[in-house]
């Protein structure tokens, strides 16, 4: 399929939860005019733990730099798990340009404020090291989904979210996320933007003023914007 623009976030290559055969396939299947990787494709995180980096994440990346080589315009958004990147802002190589954030003005005329979201997350932006040991803790949550979900496999069932359900399930988590939509809505009406879009929280929405572009962990969703300027949400196929 053809689109104008598509938004992809929270790849975390690098780290076990990513489901880099997915993002392939998903690229595979993709041609755009723009590009925009709205943070965290990188997990730095990960890595530093221990994490091994697998030929499939390096297949991503060949994968993205090939569609840059081949006319798509590519932006990089910093995220809190790529911040490896805070030397490297306005960096721009070939058709790739590594920003913080970025200001989008779609078919529609409406202009879009870009950005990963961890500026929002007080826990992301002042409190890293309880950011890091939640992140430690959601990567058990990801683990247990995949021995889980081996075992739906065997029995023919769907593909279940374990973490989602402790995230929707908890009240707390529940109430972060309201908040954070509200405070990016803000957050683009100071830069004279009329929509957020955003990654971080791993939760795909698409509203009048909000969109966020979910992950690549579990959700493996992406925001794209048609010829027409009608956005949408892709929700691509789950390998187990």
């Amino acid at each position: 399929m053809s689109y104008k623009t598509v938004i992809i976030s929270d790849l975390h290559l690098g780290s076990k939860a990513s489901r880099s055969k997915d993002i392939i396939n998903f690229l595979e299947t993709i041609e755009c005019d723009n590009l925009f990787l709205n943070g965290d494709i990188i997990d730095g995180w990960a890595m530093k733990r221990g994490s091994k980096w697998k030929d499939s994440h390096t297949k991503v990346i060949r994968k993205l730099l090939k569609m840059a080589e081949k006319g798509t315009n590519m932006v990089w958004v910093k995220g809190n798990h790529d911040d490896f990147l805070d030397n490297y802002m306005g960096l721009t190589l070939g058709n790739i340009t590594i920003k913080k954030d970025l200001i989008y003005k779609g078919i529609d005329k409406r202009l879009y404020y870009i950005f990963h979201g961890d500026v929002l997350d007080v826990f992301s932006s002042k409190f890293k090291l309880i950011a890091k040991i939640g992140s430690i803790g959601y990567d058990f949550a990801l683990w247990l989904n995949r021995i889980y979900n081996k075992y739906r496999e065997l029995r023919k069932l769907p593909y279940y979210s374990i973490s989602n359900d402790i995230k929707q399930g908890v009240k707390a988590a529940v109430n972060f996320v309201g908040d954070f939509e509200k405070n990016a809505v803000l957050l683009s009406k100071q830069k004279n933007c009329d929509v957020a879009v955003c990654g971080h929280i791993h939760k795909v929405e698409l509203s009048e003023k909000y969109m966020n572009s979910g992950d690549w962990c579990e959700s493996c969703t992406a925001l794209v914007e048609d010829y027409d300027g009608k956005w949408t949400i892709i929700n691509f196929h789950l390998t187990i």
